[in-house]
């Protein structure tokens, strides 16, 4: 009825017809538009990033945890790891993009035009992705973090403040050591080894607030087998919000490494933050394998920064090790020497230069300044 209503109009006002009825449906913009409006929002949030205490007043502080834990709760019940498929299919997805474009130029089917359409289109989807990362997460590289909300401050350290530090990590970890033996300490599965993550974040969350962990989603990685041979032993997946752990490594760093990892959940993006704040929660545990399992990670970050300085001294130090603590690093010694390949050196050089990228300067060696930040704690508080 409406159209013969309006086809009567058009009858009596004959010149109505063609003039109104001359439209065109809206057309989606350009692939150059689209990308330099995408990357003008890159620059955008680059620019809001330069300022780390409006990240930490605004991003970190405010939109984050809320956002964080709604994500955590999408993902939290599922039992597997969604971040794994898709990161699967995202590869799976991206070699056949590359063969697929290498095809056609060894066969010289892309024209000029098309093939700087092709640019355009990966140049939006490149920011695109940079986009959501940061949204999702990644802008929290950028906050004052940790050191701020407790009040310290992270500065260079003296060789005599190392060594004393060498030493109260030594004692806390041969302490905790026999303590599992004394206990007899039963394997925990994964999944009451990923609620006990959480039983140590509420406790942390009595003395630091800000800490608190709600929504857990924390899993066991598909991919630790590959993790093994690639050097990593957990990641964050930004996307899905997972804490991704490799369970295939020694039993005894297990629970540091998901600590680690729910720091990252937690917007504690820099590593040398994670696994001060993973420490933190560890050592709040009423289990004595997961604060052997922190202050065994731990130590190990401080002796190494002794022997750089002074070899002597983190050789006396380490000959104090319990026999336990001796024959858990033996078993970490020989893991690590049964997946050692040509290709791990090259994954890690790249990953470092994805930290330096993002506000870490020293690169993979940025987990190791955590001493700094375990001697101001130590400075201001006392007690580790």
């Amino acid at each position: 009825m409406i159209f013969h209503g309006l086809g009567c109009i058009f009858q009596q006002f004959p010149g109505m017809g063609p003039a109104f009825l001359n439209f065109r449906p809206m057309r989606y913009p350009s692939a150059p538009v689209r990308a330099l409006t995408l990357t003008g929002i890159c620059i955008l949030i680059h620019i809001y990033a330069r300022n780390p205490e409006r990240v930490e007043s605004g991003y970190s502080t405010q939109f984050y945890p809320l956002f964080g834990s709604f994500l955590r709760q999408i993902t939290g019940f599922v039992p597997f790891s969604i971040g794994d498929i898709f990161y699967a299919m995202l590869i799976g997805w991206l070699l056949y993009a590359l063969m697929k474009k290498l095809f056609r130029l060894f066969r010289k089917k892309e024209k000029e035009t098309s093939e700087a359409r092709w640019y355009w289109i990966w140049l939006s989807r490149l920011a695109i992705v940079y986009i959501v990362f940061n949204l999702f997460w990644g802008v929290n590289y950028n906050r004052t973090g940790a050191a701020g909300q407790l009040g310290i401050t992270v500065r260079d350290y003296t060789v005599e403040e190392l060594k004393d530090l060498n030493c109260v990590l030594l004692d806390s970890m041969n302490h905790n050591r026999a303590a599992m033996a004394v206990s007899g300490n039963r394997k925990k599965s994964k999944k009451e080894m990923f609620e006990h993550v959480s039983v140590t974040y509420q406790a942390l969350q009595k003395k630091y607030p800000f800490l608190g962990y709600q929504n857990p989603s924390i899993k066991s990685s598909f991919w630790g087998w590959f993790g093994n041979y690639a050097g990593f032993t957990g990641y964050y997946n930004p996307f899905t919000g997972e804490a991704q752990v490799n369970t295939t490594v020694p039993d005894f760093l297990q629970p540091f490494i998901a600590c680690h990892e729910v720091a990252h959940q937690l917007g504690y993006a820099r590593e040398n933050e994670a696994n001060f704040v993973g420490f933190l929660a560890a050592r709040a545990s009423p289990d004595p394998s997961f604060r052997y399992s922190a202050y065994l990670d731990l130590f190990t970050y401080a002796n190494r920064s002794l022997y750089a300085l002074d070899s002597i001294a983190a050789e006396l130090v380490r000959r104090d090790m319990s026999r336990d603590v001796k024959n858990d690093i033996a078993e970490w010694v020989r893991f690590s020497r049964k997946h050692r390949n040509p290709i791990e050196p090259l994954i890690r050089w790249a990953y470092g230069k994805y930290l330096e990228g993002n506000q870490q300067p020293k690169g993979i060696f940025s987990y190791d300044e955590v001493t700094a930040y375990l001697v101001a704690y130590r400075k201001k508080f006392g007690n580790l």
